[in-house]
């Protein structure tokens, strides 16, 4: 095999084009006292959370967005969490909410999401929206399959007539994935296949792939050995790995990384590939929202 140059897909970049383009519209909603506002819940102190509110906290003030976090221990029961959420469904500074996962095993969160307006679900987990999505007029769609999208368009990676492998069937990534890839739209018309636990023989699917979207939360899944030359990846998996190193643990992909390149024409990296752009979207749907309140 002709080793091949594998493009690295990064996702600041794509980031930074689109909160540049996001800063003229929160620009034009400051002109009609409209300041965009998120809701972000967080219950218990899981830390990957932590981080990520942070870092959602920071883009937010950045671009001169509104975001408040909403800390609560992991004992808050159910009743008194649908309470919260029932209050900033009808707050008007708030035009987004985010609960954020995991929940504490006792909180079932089919029940939280369906509590959320559908107009503020800025995550789009909400079976609503949901289901727009799947009917191809979709309000908000899920951050991080928007995001991937985005980095397909940015990087000018054909979707149409191609086949796609999705590795992973979560309500959160995989199945709203699939729902993009297969749209008849500008990054979308692919032949779309899902793998899964129940899937017998992965590389049977990812040999064949034109793309693959490795979303299954199992690191290193994917190697070099299991695809073809000129096949797209798009790694979503951030994994922690102990280590031996001062933090005690690194991030990794599902994708062996190092094993793809010279095989794969492009791959995203991890960290520093889907990430940046989760945040991103969910950035962009919180404006979506305040702007639909002048609609």
């Amino acid at each position: 095999m002709v080793s091949v140059e594998t493009q690295i897909l990064k996702g600041k970049p794509v980031a930074d084009a689109i909160k540049a383009n996001l800063s003229h519209e929160v620009e034009g909603l400051a002109t009609q006292n409209i300041i965009p506002g998120l809701a972000a819940v967080l219950v218990g102190d899981d830390p990957a959370s932590q981080v990520y509110v942070r870092s959602k906290q920071r883009v937010f003030e950045k671009l001169s967005c509104y975001s408040e976090t909403f800390r609560l221990p992991a004992e808050t029961t159910e009743t008194e969490l649908l309470a919260l959420i029932s209050s900033l469904n009808v707050n008007p500074k708030f035009h987004g909410i985010l609960v954020q996962l995991p929940l504490p095993k006792h909180i079932n969160s089919r029940n939280i999401f369906l509590s959320i307006d559908p107009k503020k679900d800025v995550d789009g987990f909400h079976p609503i929206n949901l289901g727009n999505l799947l009917e191809g007029s979709p309000q908000f769609i899920p951050c991080t399959p928007n995001g991937v999208i985005q980095i397909l368009k940015h990087y000018n990676i054909p979707v149409s007539g191609r086949y796609a492998v999705i590795v992973g069937r979560s309500n959160i990534v995989g199945k709203p994935m699939f729902a993009l890839l297969a749209q008849k739209f500008e990054k979308g018309n692919a032949t779309v296949t899902i793998c899964h636990t129940g899937t017998p023989d992965i590389t049977n699917f990812t040999k064949q792939a034109d793309i693959i979207i490795a979303a299954a939360g199992i690191p290193h899944l994917i190697t070099g050995d299991m695809i073809s030359e000129g096949v797209d990846i798009i790694d979503v998996g951030i994994n922690r790995v102990d280590d031996d190193s001062e933090k005690g643990y690194h991030l990794t992909g599902d994708v062996q990384y190092d094993s793809v390149l010279g095989i794969a024409n492009s791959v995203t990296p991890v960290p520093g590939g889907v990430g940046p752009m989760t945040i991103t979207m969910l950035l962009a749907n919180t404006i979506q929202s305040a702007k639909n309140l002048l609609s």
